[in-house]
């Protein structure tokens, strides 16, 4: 799966990621869907997902930091509407990570990060 584009990667992480930062917030015990959506919203816009990034880059491997760049690098200039272009970017950057580790079959490590992010 290396070979695919960080755009193409980070288009299967943000799905990955939506998900599992719902399944993490039902698993808080949250189960109002609007409080579930304010939630989610926290950890899945550009900024909320800009704010993950800084949580784990120190703690990935070169490998992970190689697949963050080439998605961050890869988005462009287009930009979220309520996010910077470069919170955009490091938020694609962030979605090719979780698509690299979902299509690699690395779901411990998924949950990895996902706990640093979620504390």
């Amino acid at each position: 799966m290396t070979q695919l584009s960080g755009v193409t990667l980070a288009y299967m992480g943000d799905a990955i990621y939506e998900v599992l930062i719902r399944e993490m917030l039902l698993k808080q015990g949250i189960q109002k869907v609007d409080n579930l959506h304010k939630n989610a919203i926290k950890y899945t816009s550009a900024v909320g997902q800009n704010k993950a990034v800084e949580c784990i880059l120190d703690s990935l491997s070169e490998e992970e930091l190689s697949i963050y760049k080439r998605g961050r690098n890869a988005s462009g200039e287009r930009k979220a509407k309520n996010a910077s272009v470069m919170e955009y970017r490091k938020a694609t950057g962030l979605e090719a990570l979780f698509g690299f580790l979902y299509l690699e079959k690395r779901n411990q490590r998924i949950y990895e990060l996902l706990e640093e992010i979620m504390k």
